[in-house]
């Protein structure tokens, strides 16, 4: 890969990164994880696996529309929640606060990131290149034209994750430092295979769900890149 890109996917402990050169890094905040890729060479784009631009009311186009293209694994694609229900300090407020503004509740794994989504949300506006939102599932898709056929968390989705990668590329794989150490398996291939995409971004290749972006009530755009 030419341009100096970085994936990103959060992990139970921070944040792993891939960049298109196959260097991993790992930091507990956003920003900890983007400065210590940037000792090695300046970014052109971030691309991360996690909600960029929060609704007020209903949901956005970018999450209904991935949610098509990969097909079973649909429900990998969680519906990214209003910013008052992640800013409200229990689940169950936050889910109360989601139903009477959006019509629907927040699922317990979209408020478990709401962390990780503000600290990302905090962070953009003073971000050292564009940053985009990437859906690993949605870049497995692509790659293979079709959505994949197994589960991430199975050794046949990982393998056939680790093939599309390769075939695309991205052959990660080998002992890759502290990020191997602290990160999952499948954060791993998640955080190459948004790589892959903010590469296809740099190129001028990606594509954007919907495309153009939405842009929000409060004048951020939203989409999902490819």
């Amino acid at each position: 890969m030419s341009e100096r890109v970085l994936g990103v996917d959060a992990c139970r402990k921070g944040w792993v990164g891939i960049t298109g050169d196959l260097r991993a890094y790992f930091g507990v905040t956003i920003a900890e994880l983007v400065a210590a890729a940037e000792q090695d060479g300046e970014l052109r784009v971030v691309g991360i696996d996690i909600p960029i631009g929060l609704p007020s009311v209903g949901s956005r186009q970018a999450d209904v529309l991935a949610r098509t293209v990969v097909g079973k694994r649909w429900p990998s694609v969680f519906i990214t929640p209003t910013r008052a229900a992640l800013s409200a300090p229990a689940y169950d407020a936050a889910n109360t606060l989601s139903k009477s503004t959006t019509g629907h509740g927040i699922s317990r794994q979209a408020y478990g990131l709401a962390a990780k989504i503000l600290d990302v949300d905090g962070w953009v506006p003073k971000a050292p290149c564009p940053v985009l939102e990437v859906h690993p599932e949605v870049c497995f898709a692509t790659m293979a034209g079709r959505p994949l056929a197994h589960a991430k968390s199975t050794w046949a989705g990982g393998e056939e994750r680790r093939r599309l990668l390769a075939d695309s590329g991205m052959p990660i794989g080998g002992d890759i430092g502290l990020a191997g150490a602290l990160a999952a398996a499948d954060d791993i291939l998640d955080a190459a295979a948004v790589a892959w995409s903010a590469q296809r971004y740099a190129e001028g290749r990606a594509h954007s769900y919907p495309d153009p972006p939405e842009i929000l009530d409060d004048g951020t755009t939203a989409a999902i890149w490819a």
